[in-house]
Parts: structure tokens; sequence; C-alpha cells
């Protein structure tokens, strides 16, 4: 298999994780949907990252999905989301909410990069930053209840995200920095971090 996108996409990151923590081999190519946006386009013409290539040559992108299928290539002892259906709903909310910092982090960032800044909407950032702290203020109080173990048979799909959405946030907006807002998750995120598949799959 062949994962597609640069590890500083949260979700091409997220993706790369999961492949190491499931056990499944692949190749990493770091195309950029920027600058080489041409050779991306050779693979998936949507240019859309991450990409994943099967080994049967299928094209899909959209990390979700993309995980969804690679849940499928292993045994369920191994799999990153819970069978259990009280667990599964907790992991699909925590998840939900860390794709949702995702984002909104993301428009943030495109914001800033590419807008420019005479035509910028300061009520529309304003309302993106109240999203994404809404967000990680739902994560905080969820890891506080019930703390999602940071070791590789405990942290799940939804550990991973929330981990590396707050990688994502931290590292590309330190301008709007939530550091010391939430706690749960800066040291969640930290112990996840600290992870090998998380330390062999740097976003930068």
């Amino acid at each position: 298999m062949q994962l597609i996108g640069m590890l500083d996409s949260p979700y091409v990151r997220r993706t790369a994780i999961c492949l190491k923590l499931l056990g499944l081999p692949y190749e990493h190519r770091s195309l950029s949907v920027f600058r080489t946006f041409d050779e991306f386009a050779t693979i998936n013409p949507v240019v859309k990252a991450p990409t994943l290539v099967t080994d049967d040559g299928t094209v899909l992108m959209d990390s979700t999905l993309i995980l969804q299928y690679l849940e499928t290539l292993v045994d369920p002892g191994q799999r990153l989301v819970p069978v259990d259906p009280a667990e599964h709903l907790r992991a699909l909310r925590l998840t939900g909410l860390a794709l949702a910092a995702c984002e909104k982090s993301v428009q943030l960032v495109y914001e800033r990069e590419l807008r420019p800044s005479e035509k910028r909407h300061t009520p529309w950032t304003d309302r993106v930053r109240n999203q994404v702290k809404a967000a990680f203020q739902a994560l905080d109080v969820e890891l506080a209840q019930k703390p999602v173990l940071a070791t590789p048979d405990g942290i799940g799909q939804h550990g991973v995200s929330i981990a590396v959405a707050w990688r994502f946030h931290q590292l590309m907006l330190p301008e709007v920095d939530f550091g010391a807002d939430f706690p749960e998750v800066a040291s969640f995120s930290a112990q996840a971090e600290a992870l090998p598949a998380f330390r062999e799959t740097p976003p930068i």
C-alpha cells in the first residue's frame, strides 16, 4: 500500500500512525497538494490528502474512510475501534470532536496563509476560533471524566485523532494558544506523542 500526503496534515498523520499501530506495512509518498499538485494528480486527480493506493491499485481518499478499510485487514483483536456498543459510541464522539478541531484549525491556517489580509473577515475567524475552542473544551471534559489510555493497545483511533489534532493546532496556530485551558487534552497528547508510532511519524 501507498499513503500519499504530507505529515503536516493532521489527516495524513492520523492515518499513518494508525497504519503503524495496526501493524500494516506501507510506503509513504510525501507529496504536497500545493507544491507537487501535478504529481499528486497523476495518482488521484481529486488531489485530496490523504490518498491511499491499495495493493490492488484502488485509490481511496478521506482519512475516515481509509481507516474503515484498514480495520478490515487485521484480526478483530488488533482493531483500533471498540466492539462494545457503548465504548464504540464514545469513541465515535471523541473522534468527531477531534476531527472538528482539526477541520476548524485547518480553516484558520488556510485563512492566515492563503487569504490576503485585506480580505479576511474577522467575525468569521472569531467564529472558527470559538468552534475550535469548543471542540477542545468538550474533549477536556470527556478525558477528565474517563481517560483514554495513551498506550499502543489502549489509544484507539479516537485517541490518535485527539493527540494529532492537538499537536497540529499547537504547531500551526501558536497565536491561538489553548495550552493552559485544556490540561487533560495537553497531558494526554504529550503521553501519546511519546509512543513509538507517534515519534516515528513527526508532523514536520
